[in-house]
Parts: structure tokens; C-alpha cells; sequence
């Protein structure tokens, strides 16, 4: 288990305006040793007795030879959704750790995401991923993307937030993005915590400004990284050097870039609390601005 065999974390903040728990001990320690949950704003609480609760029911020494401190995750879904009812039992967690699996994970209005917003419509959870040649690794990026305004959007370089129309009533420009990387590469905190911070980077790219009341909070994770048995060949702690971590970066930028697209081109329409409606990203006049901007052919296309 993760208590038993923690991975080394590094994490990074554009902006502060919102909670990631474990955050101190992930930058004094750079390790992380349960899952990471994603959930609204005040359901923090909730999430975090239940994966203290999956802890020990996981490992018996959890409360009696060591503690734990769980890592969650928020954003604020409050346009869409009633945040004065608390919807998440502490239950849910152990349920949700019970039914994880390997493979594709489903996208858009799921889970955490399910009342989030992204620059103009809606949002959620998106992913994607990158191989990396140079260093023999694989990069993954998720993220609960919740922000922006509509007319920052950009898709590809174009800026199509200037003339697409048919987004939510604009609620306050701010929100939140919880990134999350996590990469087979061996390696170590401080480079995990540089990695982190590139999210920030793939935000921009999309439109984020990191307004005044948003927190965009980065953690990015080394399975590669993790410390092997006394049984294992120990030459698994060798870590990728500085000079190839270049890799790394690019992929993280682009990879991020790419989830917080994946997470609104999955969204549906979702109408939330006293009717407020926010609309999925309307594909076709997308991916119509992305064609005349020389950006985007359907196959067999001429060029």
C-alpha cells in the first residue's frame, strides 16, 4: 500500500485560493502515502475522515504505530450546485477506492467534476498523457478543471472564446484547477516539484489567467520514484538527471493543455441549482473556428 510504500510528490501553486491537505508534509517530506481525492469545496471534511478510514482499514498500524495524512483535493462548484447540503458520506470514499481500476478513466461531468465550469462552459475531469522516448517514461495528466472566462478561451493557439457565444450566464471569473501528474519516471521530490509547476503553463495555454479567487494547485507523483523492498535491486532509486527533465516539462505543459480540453469536449449540458444552466462546449463551431484559422482538417481534406 501507499502507507507502506509512499511515492515521491512535489507540488506546486499558481494561486492559492483553494486546499490541497498534505500539502506541508508533501513539501517537507516530498512524499505521498494514500491516494489523492478530488472532491467540491466544503465536502473536504467528509472526504478526508473517509480516506482516513480506508487507512486503517487497509493497514492495521494506521492510529496505533503511525498516522496518516490524506491528500484531497477542491474546487468550487457552488454556481452549479447547493454547497450548503452535504452530498458526499464518508462512505463514499472507501466505496470509491473499492471500485478503482486500471484503463481509461471516464471524462467530463463525473465524480469532483460534476458541477465544475471552465472558461465559459462546462467543465470536470479531463485527462491525457504523453510518452517520452528520451527518458523511457510515460506522463499522465488529470485534472478538475474549474475556471476562467469565456472570452480568454483558446483552443490550439486561436482564441475562440472572442467569438463563440452560448456559454453560462457568467458567474465570477474565478474557480479552481487541481493538476495532477503523475509519471514511471524515477525521480526525485524537487524534480517532481518542478514538473508540478509546468501545469500552470498548460493552463495558460487554454486561457487560464489565475484570477484573484482561483486556485490552481498542483501535485505531480513517481511510481518510478517509489523506494524498493530490501528484496528488489536497489540500482530503482537511480533518478532521471536535470539535464533530461526538459522531456518531462514539454509534456506536462502539453499533456495538461490537452486534459482541460478533454474535460469540456466530454461535458454535456448540466442544469444545476435555481435552473442555471451550463452548456457543453458546442463541438462543431469549434472545431469550425479551429478550420478557418488553418488549425484543423477532417481527413482527406485538402490542406
Amino acid at each position: 500500500t501507499l502507507v507502506e510504500r509512499p511515492v515521491p510528490a512535489g507540488a506546486a501553486v499558481l494561486n492559492a485560493a483553494g486546499e490541497l491537505t498534505g500539502f506541508l508534509q508533501m513539501s517537507e517530506w516530498g512524499m505521498v502515502e494514500t491516494p489523492v481525492y478530488l472532491t467540491s469545496t466544503m465536502q473536504v471534511g467528509r472526504v478526508y475522515d473517509g480516506a482516513v478510514a480506508a487507512a486503517i482499514a487497509a493497514v492495521p498500524s494506521v492510529g496505533v504505530d503511525n498516522v496518516v495524512i490524506p491528500v484531497v483535493g477542491e474546487c468550487d462548484d457552488s454556481w452549479l450546485n447547493d454547497a450548503r447540503v452535504m452530498h458526499v458520506e464518508a462512505e463514499d470514499v472507501a466505496r470509491a477506492v473499492a471500485a478503482a481500476t486500471t484503463g481509461p478513466v471516464e471524462q467530463g461531468a463525473v465524480g469532483a467534476g460534476t458541477g465544475m465550469l471552465t472558461l465559459g462552459w462546462k467543465g470536470g475531469i479531463g485527462t491525457s498523457s504523453r510518452i517520452c522516448p528520451e527518458v523511457g517514461a510515460t506522463l499522465g495528466v488529470l485534472v478538475l478543471s474549474n475556471f476562467g472566462s469565456e472570452r480568454d478561451l483558446r483552443v490550439d493557439g486561436v482564441p475562440i472564446g472572442e467569438t463563440l457565444t452560448g456559454g453560462y450566464d457568467q458567474p465570477p471569473p474565478a474557480g479552481s484547477c487541481i493538476a495532477l501528474v503523475i509519471t514511471d519516471a524515477p525521480l526525485r521530490p524537487l524534480q517532481l516539484q518542478r514538473i508540478a509547476r509546468r501545469c500552470g503553463l498548460g493552463l495558460a495555454r487554454m486561457g487560464s489567467m489565475a484570477h484573484h479567487g482561483s486556485g490552481e494547485i498542483f501535485l505531480a507523483l513517481s511510481t518510478g520514484g517509489r523506494q524498493p523492498h530490501a528484496s528488489e535491486n536497489r540500482e530503482q532509486l537511480d533518478v532521471v538527471p536535470d539535464r533530461l527533465l526538459n522531456e518531462l516539462f514539454h509534456a506536462t505543459v502539453e499533456a495538461t493543455e490537452e486534459a482541460v480540453l478533454n474535460a469540456m469536449w466530454a461535458a454535456p449540458d448540466v442544469t444545476g441549482r435555481n435552473g442555471r444552466f451550463a452548456p457543453g462546449l458546442p463541438h462543431d463551431e469549434v472545431l469550425a473556428r479551429l478550420k478557418a484559422a488553418g488549425r484543423y482538417f477532417r481527413p482527406g481534406e485538402n490542406t
